[in-house]
């Protein structure tokens, strides 16, 4: 059972908000735009990735805001990815007439590709375990030498 506090309450239900408003989803990146410098202390980047649905596909656009505008400059057209949002909706009033916007805020975003299509991505260097040291692959390494 819930403790009625009213500050405990007030936090409980902004961890439910909040949890909630989460999601991800997996697509191909199809457009990349510049990052845009929107006013003086606000920036925004924008990205498309390509969803099945289906028979067709959805495209849809995501934003990055602030910090967040470099996430995606690891990635390049056509990449996998999976990216972390929250739904972000406001009223815009003018004239009599109320308007809603919906943007779709990113605030991670990483690899969808299988491991060994990330394997390419990986640093080609092993940390020696026993020593410390960072060893580098020798050309004397080769298919013949997997552990299975």
């Amino acid at each position: 059972m819930l403790d009625l506090h009213p500050a405990r309450f007030f936090f409980y239900l902004c961890q439910q908000i909040i949890t909630a408003m989460n999601f991800e989803i997996k697509g191909k990146l199809i457009v990349q735009y510049d990052t845009q410098q929107v006013t003086d202390k606000f920036r925004k980047r924008e990205f498309v990735l390509e969803i099945p649905n289906g028979a067709y596909a959805e495209s849809v656009k995501f934003q990055l805001t602030q910090d967040k505008c470099s996430l995606i400059d690891g990635f390049k057209v056509g990449d996998e990815v999976k990216a972390f949002f929250v739904l972000r909706g406001r009223p815009y009033s003018k004239g009599g007439e109320t308007t809603y916007f919906t943007n779709l805020e990113a605030w991670k975003v990483e690899s969808a590709a299988p491991a060994a299509q990330q394997v390419k991505a990986e640093s080609r260097f092993e940390a020696d375990n026993t020593s410390g040291f960072t060893t580098f692959p020798t050309q004397e390494a080769s298919a013949d030498d997997l552990p299975f």
